[in-house]
């Protein structure tokens, strides 16, 4: 999906483990940060954005600990790592203060990261990644086909998975098949995905939400006192749209861009449309 060709993969050591990344461009700091699921990087989320940032921002596309492209930090849970791997990526580079676009679990990572250290975020923007479920069931199908896919890893349930993060269905190709297969199946990288969204994994993230010990995340939405924009797709099978209300209630300087035609890979399904929005959000 990606028309350029793919900066070099670099190195950042950190006391947690090595993090690899992508950059290109200058100017002001841009962080992009990918969602999860069988396959994923960085890269194929955000490589064709690229393009679009770069004569901006200094663009960075940092790879989450545990993927398959930087090391495995060994976190009991994959959203522990990737929150102290944004801090120490900004560290190590000695980046002060960035923009970040975080798509899916990208956007809830940058989000947590953004509450824990307001002074280092000056603008954030999620895809598909914030909020909780109103009005849909919980999990959503995606995140359902996903779960099946790590209990059960066939390519039948990956065609399945990757079917239901887009409304145009012709986007899953068998190249995407393909690619995605062989990162997927990776026994570390599987194993990855299992601390996520195995039936234990979804079990536990229930309970935990029904405890009422648990402040949920949406209740510290209030606090997020940075221009936030919150994008997604009308019919994004995986996060459901109604996932934005409230965020678009309690964000202080938060508003929201629902793009038609469009399931959950926003930045690939809207890519003209989603990357002039975001431009001039960031640039505004």
């Amino acid at each position: 999906m990606t028309a350029e060709p793919a900066p070099a993969l670099l190195e950042l050591p950190t006391e947690h483990g090595v993090l690899r990344y992508r950059e290109s461009g200058d100017g002001p700091p841009l962080v992009l940060l990918h969602g999860s699921g069988p396959g994923v990087t960085g890269w194929r989320n955000f490589g064709a954005n690229l393009p679009a940032f770069a004569p901006h921002y200094r663009t960075f596309v940092l790879e989450f600990p545990g993927f398959g492209v930087s090391d495995d930090f060994g976190a009991v849970h994959p959203m522990q790592s990737a929150v102290t791997a944004v801090g120490a990526f900004l560290d190590g580079l000695g980046l002060d203060r960035v923009r970040v676009v975080g798509n899916s679990m990208g956007g809830f990572v940058a989000t947590d990261y953004a509450l824990s250290a307001p002074e280092r975020v000056d603008r954030l923007v999620t895809v598909g990644g914030i909020g909780t479920p109103i009005f849909s069931t919980q999990p959503g199908e995606g995140i359902v086909r996903l779960s099946e896919f790590v209990e059960n890893p066939t390519r039948a349930a990956l065609i399945a998975w990757l079917r239901s993060m887009v409304y145009d269905q012709a986007l899953v190709t068998d190249e995407m098949i393909e690619d995605r297969w062989q990162q997927a199946t990776d026994p570390a990288t599987l194993e990855n995905s299992r601390r996520m969204y195995g039936a234990a994994a979804l079990a536990r993230m229930a309970q935990a939400a029904r405890s009422a010990d648990t402040t949920p995340a949406w209740a510290e939405l209030r606090r997020l006192d940075l221009p936030t924009l919150v994008t997604w797709g009308r019919d994004d099978r995986v996060s459901p749209v109604d996932m934005a209300l409230l965020p678009m209630r309690t964000l202080p300087r938060g508003e929201v861009h629902i793009f038609p035609n469009c399931g959950h890979w926003v930045m690939i399904e809207q890519k003209a449309a989603w990357e002039a929005t975001v431009l001039a959000f960031l640039g505004r």
